[in-house]
């Protein structure tokens, strides 16, 4: 199946640059562009991607609130593509808050070529980009200046099982299916069941919310890994 993505960035060679690089994959077809928030809407809305890339810092309309609008849309648009955030800094609250939102990842501008390729296909696939090392510190730097638990977060822990409440605590520090795994010595196809009853039993979309769930109910506090 054919991946459909859209960029939306307020720089023309960057645009052009990812463009050139995802439609020369057999898997991957560009088919809208924008140069800013606002405009990026309204083409996700016409051309029904997959995948939006994300600008974080763009004029008109930032990458957060669309982001917002796209994973938020009005009644009647049922639509609703994966949205992996660009920035050129590894830490932004910016990155961030679209996690809250529901983004699927985020991706710096100057990863490898490659990296960029593989980040579409994660996030089309339904996984959360979540492996590199910065998005850990990411998530932490900015958990550590919330406030105190949420009272509806932490009261929606008790519908997980023991075994529910430490796969999700090991989603929040960074762990693979894989390490998770190894980690409890389970198969991993049973890792995979148990990630997917935690999502479903706390209405989260993929594992970036996870992450973000874990910190602000307390299962993880920054500096815990």
């Amino acid at each position: 199946m054919t991946i459909r993505v859209i960029i939306v960035d307020d720089q023309a060679m960057v645009r052009a640059g990812f463009a050139a690089l995802l439609s020369a994959q057999p898997d991957i077809d560009v088919v809208g562009e924008a140069p800013d928030g606002r405009e990026g809407v309204a083409v996700a809305r016409s051309t029904h991607p997959d995948v939006v890339l994300m600008d974080v810092r763009m004029p008109e309309m930032d990458g957060l609130a669309a982001a917002r609008e796209i994973l938020s849309p009005p009644p009647g648009v049922v639509h609703l593509p994966k949205v992996l955030m660009l920035t050129t800094f590894d830490v932004d609250d910016y990155v961030y808050e679209a996690l809250r939102a529901g983004a699927s990842g985020f991706l710096l501008k100057d990863a490898p070529p490659a990296d960029l390729i593989g980040a579409v296909r994660v996030v089309a696939a339904g996984e959360a980009l979540l492996a590199p090392s910065v998005t850990r510190r990411l998530i932490a730097d900015f958990a550590a200046s919330r406030p105190a638990p949420r009272r509806d977060r932490t009261l929606r822990l008790k519908g997980l099982t023991p075994r529910e409440t430490e796969v999700l605590e090991l989603i929040a520090r960074g762990l693979s299916n894989q390490e998770i795994a190894g980690r409890l010595v389970l198969a991993e196809q049973t890792v995979k069941t148990h990630i997917g009853r935690v999502l479903a039993k706390l209405d989260l979309r993929d594992r970036a919310q996870a992450v973000i769930f874990a910190y602000e109910s307390g299962v993880v506090t920054p500096g815990d890994a």
